[in-house]
């Protein structure tokens, strides 16, 4: 590995001082010990241009962009090659591809301007150049950070901004960087942090607010970001990306109508526009107006054929069923070489879904296992790791500590807390309770782990964790602060009721936390038999989070770990948590009602038991399935893949397994 580092870095520098054929022969070294080296491949790509070789450059283009198909430069190259040609038109997609993948590719935006300039188009070639000058206008380092970021190389970006901001402490340019930087690693509260200096710092520089807006969006913060949402709209209300980025907004705290006129008033001026039909058709879809939002989706890939995220919208319905021309469509757009991964694979869950409806289930495994690689290979997520802050948790949060706080926290009994894995009925149980007239039915909500996060620290990957060890720091009164903050910073979503839910299934790794601050607080743990729970994770595609679903090996160790560490809660917290096994729920709906509201002590109402007649906004992948009566032909389809799926029943082993083959 060091010979091919340094043949590289050679070969980069030979470029660098003109001497092409050399750099041409050593990139060649480099590919004959790794024929799939992206920076060697690029290198060669480069050289090959410069020798006029251009068959051969398109072709190591070819291979660069099947290794790394969102590879901007390998664009640029393309345009670069395709403009030596005199092939304009094809120059221009390439550069406009170029500048989607990565936005610091300074001569991509001149080129690109100049060449939208001769086609006539005057406004989007202005856009282009003043995009390129603004570029030129940045200091250079902070160029190459940008460009860092969009190759995925955020530890590096992040040491070269972080050095250039100690020089410059007050460079809003770089701040947003850095917390484009966090948010890319769901280091959140630095990015708020950094984002809301930067509108301190400049309080007109707009595209500082919009970042600020779409952060304050990921931490749940509705009511501050459609605060700051408004402030952008107001300022410009004829701009339809600011027109819709409040529009999300209201969607966001509820205000759906408005959101749905807002955007109709978007797409009278700009009617092309598929991603305001995907946001459309999901404020549609989660007020239960669902013939509308499958119209709004299908507008959206008529408009961008390859849009991925249009024809999963379509999936993620649950109760869609795709025409044989759809299938058709999806299967071409994810073969092609121009779709990028990020719709390919939302293409591939799709088509996966759509071959299952269709019975078709060695096909629709197919792609959902290469929809699970492609995204695996975008996430971080390290199953050992994982493993050892699960057992840290048991480690620290014995029985002893737990029992020795019970004074501790806030008085509050108002939250439920429904934990355990995805897709394994904790939105069932949610709409079950979310009917009871004295319950507020919430949303997956980020306080817990966010205060865990905090609580941990600012950390790299190497750095040891402080969470959970920093629990038994904490004194009596920052108990009761923390558990008093929850119930007052989740208000928002719970105005009217006296009690509400909180449904992120990961809290269940912090029940040690939640009992210290709201001991008062019920936790539900909705679990599901673990070939289903695990496939219908592997098969469903998050908007974020849960990267242990990429994965039948990591999907099963995990639920091996929840099963352990929910062991040990029961055993250090007897009776603090109630399990609802989805299986018993659909077989015996009317017993298993009765079993939640006397554990959350409140009296009997029917309307749980119809639930499916309640009429609430419902925002995860279930939404659909919960306005329905209960049915059970859901609870063995992982059957249909059975044949597939013994990697995965091997994994789990037979103790957890075995009550599947009763």
């Amino acid at each position: 590995m060091i010979a091919t580092t340094n043949t590289v870095e050679e070969a980069k520098a030979l470029l660098q001082a003109g001497s092409i054929d050399a750099a041409a022969v050593a990139a060649e070294q480099v590919l004959a010990g790794d024929n799939d080296d992206k920076d060697a491949l690029y290198i060669l790509a480069v050289c090959r241009r410069y020798q006029s070789k251009h068959d051969d450059a398109f072709k190591t283009i070819g291979h660069l962009k099947r290794v790394e198909p969102d590879y901007g430069r390998a664009y640029q190259e393309e345009g670069h090659v395709h403009r030596q040609l005199g092939n304009t038109n094809a120059a221009a997609v390439a550069y406009e591809h170029a500048v989607t993948f990565n936005p610091g590719l300074i001569a991509s935006w001149q080129y690109l301007s100049a060449m939208r300039y001769a086609e006539g188009d005057h406004n989007a070639s202005k856009a282009a150049q003043q995009e390129a000058e603004r570029l030129k206008a940045l200091p250079p380092v902070l160029v190459s950070v940008l460009s860092f970021i969009h190759e995925g190389k955020l530890m590096k970006a992040e040491q070269i901004c972080r050095s250039f901001l100690q020089n410059d402490k007050r460079n809003v340019e770089a701040m947003r960087l850095l917390a484009d930087i966090g948010a890319r690693l769901h280091v959140l509260d630095d990015a708020e942090f950094l984002l809301e200096s930067c509108v301190e710092f400049e309080p007109h520089n707009r595209s500082a607010r919009v970042d600020y807006v779409n952060v304050l969006h990921r931490r749940q913060k509705f009511e501050r970001a459609l605060e700051q949402a408004r402030a952008l709209y107001d300022s410009d209300p004829e701009n339809p990306a600011l027109e819709t980025l409040y529009a999300n907004e209201c969607a966001a705290v509820g205000q759906f109508q408005g959101a749905l006129d807002i955007y109709e008033s978007v797409l009278n001026k700009v009617p092309a526009n598929a991603h305001v039909h995907i946001v459309k058709g999901h404020a549609l879809k989660t007020v239960g107006r669902q013939k509308e939002a499958v119209q709004s989706y299908r507008t959206a890939y008529a408009i961008k054929p390859d849009l991925g995220d249009a024809y999963w919208s379509l999936a993620n319905l649950k109760t869609y069923r795709f025409t044989n021309d759809e299938r058709s469509r999806m299967a071409s757009a994810e073969q092609s070489s121009g779709t990028t991964t990020t719709d390919r694979i939302h293409l591939c869950f799709a088509l996966g879904k759509a071959h299952e409806d269709a019975r078709e289930f060695e096909h629709s495994f197919l792609y959902y296992e290469r929809g699970n690689q492609l995204k695996k290979k975008q996430t971080r997520y390290d199953a050992d790791r994982m493993q050892e802050e699960l057992q840290a948790q048991a480690d620290i949060c014995t029985s002893h500590f737990l029992t020795s706080h019970l004074s501790s926290g806030s008085d509050s009994n108002a939250p439920i807390f429904i934990v355990g894995l995805p897709r394994a009925g904790s939105t069932l149980v949610e709409q079950i309770l979310a009917s009871h007239s004295q319950v507020e039915g919430t949303m997956e909500l980020p306080n817990i782990p966010a205060l865990a996060h905090r609580l941990g620290g600012r950390r790299t990957f190497e750095d040891e964790r402080r969470y959970p060890a920093v629990l038994k720091e904490l004194s009596t009164n920052q108990l009761r602060e923390f558990g008093d903050a929850y119930v007052r910073e989740t208000e928002i979503h719970h105005r009217g009721a006296p009690r509400f839910t909180d449904k992120m299934p990961n809290n269940f790794r912090h029940i040690g936390l939640i009992h210290l601050i709201l001991p008062n607080a019920k936790i539900i743990d909705a679990r599901r038999d673990a070939m289903a729970c695990c496939f219908s994770g592997f098969k469903q595609l998050f908007a974020e989070g849960q990267e242990f679903t990429y994965g039948l090996d990591e999907i099963s160790r995990y639920y091996k770990s929840y099963v352990d560490l929910m062991a040990h809660w029961d055993a250090a917290l007897p009776g603090k948590t109630l399990r609802v096994q989805y299986e018993d729920v659909v077989t015996n709906i009317e017993s298993e009602v009765h079993r939640i509201l006397e554990y959350c002590d409140l009296p009997f109402e029917q309307a749980c038991i119809d639930f499916h007649k309640t009429e609430r906004t419902v925002r995860t992948a279930s939404s659909e399935q919960v306005r329905q009566p209960i049915y059970t032909s859901g609870v063995d389809q992982w059957r249909n893949f059975e044949a597939f799926l013994k990697p995965l029943k091997n994994a789990l082993g037979p103790k957890i397994t075995s009550c599947e083959e009763d």
